[in-house]
């Protein structure tokens, strides 16, 4: 029982952590958004509503699309946001693709990706310790299918010519996200994101593609912030022509 508990507190640390970073960062966007009286926002791993929650509660949202692509996961989105007019939720990725693909569905879900994990890394291993040390008898990571689409299409086919705030939390899979957009990520205004530093996730691409490609449409990097205790870190880039 006195591991469960340390599990327990160490969830609740970073928890804690985490709401102090976003803390941070919404005082950010509070400064960006300052003359404007509403925002549209699309949120890509939207998860159990984290971020969005915390949107709603400092804007003004005149329209939330949140993509949440585990099933598992969107079941408990819905009962937060289902009659929630202002969203839309939508069971399935973002990528650089329309396909049907595998999805590693990870036992703690804020974790789950459409990339592989080096389960050889250092960082994999300290993560899933407790989880091993505990004698669980599930598997960490259960492979699935899951539908991603182009965010271009998204929003040539909802009609959509402007969007305050994308908002890109994919462990992993944010370049494909961006390169998705293509000429629509000129309608963005500000785009949030997170990398990781550590090898855990395996990715095809590095911090400085994410950069060169925001900064050839147009973006400046506004804010970055390293997230506690990860080799993560959060960005913001604001669009020039918002600026």
């Amino acid at each position: 029982r006195i591991y469960i508990f340390m599990f327990r507190l160490v969830k609740f640390l970073l928890s804690l952590f985490d709401y102090f970073t976003e803390k941070k960062i919404i005082s950010q966007l509070k400064e960006i958004f300052k003359e404007k009286k509403t925002i549209s926002v699309i949120d890509i791993g939207s998860h159990k509503g984290e971020f969005i929650s915390g949107i709603d509660k400092n804007f003004l949202i005149s329209k939330a699309y949140c993509f949440e692509p585990n099933p598992n996961i969107f079941q408990i989105l819905q009962k937060k946001y289902l009659y929630n007019k202002k969203f839309q939720l939508l069971n399935f990725g973002a990528s650089n693709k329309t396909d049907t693909i595998s999805f590693n569905e990870n036992m703690e879900s804020s974790s789950s990706s459409i990339n592989e994990l080096n389960t050889d890394s250092r960082y994999y291993k300290k993560k899933f310790f407790l989880l091993n040390f505990f004698g669980s008898k599930k598997k960490i990571i259960n492979k699935i299918s899951i539908k991603v689409i182009k965010l271009d299409n998204f929003l040539i086919e909802k009609k959509i010519n402007k969007i305050n705030l994308l908002k890109i939390d994919t462990e992993g899979h944010e370049y494909q996200v961006l390169k998705g957009l293509k000429d629509k990520i000129n309608i963005i205004d500000l785009i949030l994101f997170e990398h990781h530093f550590d090898d855990m996730i395996i990715k095809n691409y590095k911090l400085s593609n994410i950069h060169d490609l925001l900064v050839e449409n147009g973006f400046i990097k506004k804010f970055k912030i390293k997230m506690k205790f990860r080799k993560s870190f959060e960005y913001i880039y604001v669009s020039k022509n918002f600026i």
